[in-house]
């Protein structure tokens, strides 16, 4: 299974000579996600940022997050690109290079050599709009790797749109959620609930849900 992004979705990404890609969503959603990662990571480690997608994001945050270090990942070969590129453009000596990583596989690369022995201890993990688009068994690999990686009081931190009591939120995100599934069954909004329930069975508990504009979430886990 795959954390699979597909750039039809979003008919105004657009890339540079250079391989950066960039999603205008993106832009606009940064500094409100930026915010609340102030609030919620860990003072020191690393950040592992699962499906880093273009890596613009990876590229805004890492500055501002200092002494936490940030190592994206992505599982498509152009994202990889993408995100390398945002690096090299916006360069900052606390941001690695991207990894592949595929959520659903048992053993990640960041836990072993020769890229464990590099990073430090990972003790947050932040997945922005990932779950939604991607089947289940990606969301339930990461809650998986997030249970097996985090130490005690390590982050688990999404964003992203939601389902709430199995109802949407909105109705643009019922529509989004339809547009997905015409795309692929296995795709769609997940439901905090049972994020939260799957979430427990790996140690890991539910410490905040933040409303954030366009009827979006942040969940904030901690491991136990």
């Amino acid at each position: 299974m795959t954390n699979k992004q597909p750039k039809s979705l979003w008919p105004d990404w657009g890339t540079t000579e250079d391989g950066r890609q960039y999603a205008p969503a993106a832009e606009r959603n940064k500094n409100f996600v930026l915010a609340e990662l102030k609030k919620h990571l860990p003072k020191q480690g690393t950040v592992l940022e699962i499906a880093s997608g273009t890596g613009e994001q990876a590229a805004f945050f890492t500055p501002q997050l200092a002494p936490l270090s940030w190592l994206p990942s992505d599982y498509e070969e152009d994202k990889l690109v993408s995100i390398a590129a945002w690096a090299k453009e916006q360069p900052c000596d606390r941001l690695y290079p991207p990894i592949k990583i595929d959520t659903s596989e048992d053993v990640w690369a960041c836990e072993t050599a020769p890229i464990a022995e590099t990073i430090g201890e990972i003790t947050a993990i932040v997945c922005i709009n990932m779950i939604h688009i991607a089947p289940w068994e990606a969301g339930l690999g990461l809650l998986a790797g997030a249970g097996r990686i985090l130490p005690q009081q390590g982050v688990l931190f999404f964003y992203g749109p939601y389902m709430k009591g199995g109802k949407h939120t909105a109705p643009s995100n019922e529509a989004f959620n339809q547009r997905l599934k015409d795309r692929d069954p296995s795709w769609g909004l997940r439901d905090i609930d049972e994020v939260e329930q799957i979430a427990n069975t790996h140690g890991l508990l539910l410490k905040q849900t933040v409303e954030m504009p366009a009827n979006n979430f942040v969940l904030v886990f901690e491991k136990q």
